[in-house]
């Protein structure tokens, strides 16, 4: 603990603003992880083999019922838009499906991007502390009494490697987070996409057959 202190310490007041920007990334990273992956994510294929297998048998309020359970996930909800139009034609279930769509993907986008934003800013704040840092040990060398030369340039490099570090410290887990986060969001957009699509050929054909 003492060398982190201590390390936290050389880097001077830049410190805090990266430290900074590390809260905020590490809180959207677990909001979107605890979103994507309990509450909007689920079993697509088999959830829709379900709905399907309900449809088929013309029980729809079953297959509602099956949304219903897992409300929160993304894929219910769409399929449950349309489900709920399936006694009306095929154009307003195609609209009750789109608009339910235009809901849900940006609450699955939401705070994505902001994770790899604030990685950035907490890198360019690192190198921001390296050129002052540079500037003060600079400083040193030109002006400073050379009793406290020593110290002093000592210190401007102490600032210019710490928040160097400490920036890329913060910034590669939470970009190496945002990979696994986007993928898993993707994964989940197609899904929607697939089974949506897949619901409305079926309740189509559905329509056909009267």
């Amino acid at each position: 603990m003492g060398d982190i202190a201590k390390f936290y310490q050389e880097g001077g007041a830049f410190m805090h603003f990266i430290l900074l920007t590390g809260i905020i990334g590490v809180a959207a990273m677990a909001d979107r992880i605890i979103y994507l992956v309990f509450k909007a994510n689920t079993k697509a294929a088999k959830f829709y083999a379900q709905v399907q297998k309900c449809v088929m048998a013309n029980n729809i309020d079953t297959a509602i019922k099956l949304c219903d359970r897992n409300a929160q996930a993304a894929l219910p909800r769409v399929i449950k838009a349309g489900l709920t139009k399936s006694t009306k034609d095929e154009q307003q279930v195609s609209q009750a499906i789109e608009e339910s769509m235009l809901e849900v993907m940006p609450q699955i986008d939401k705070r994505v991007s902001m994770i790899a934003a604030v990685a950035n800013v907490a890198t360019l704040i690192g190198l921001l502390g390296t050129i002052f840092g540079m500037l003060a040990a600079f400083e040193a060398v030109a002006n400073a009494p050379a009793d406290q030369r020593s110290t002093a340039l000592a210190r401007g490099i102490g600032i210019a490697m710490n928040t160097t570090g400490f920036g890329l410290i913060v910034a590669i887990p939470l970009l190496a987070s945002h990979i696994i986060v986007s993928n898993v969001a993707k994964s989940i957009k197609d899904s929607v996409e697939l089974y949506s699509v897949k619901l409305e050929n079926l309740l189509s054909a559905r329509f056909r057959l009267g």
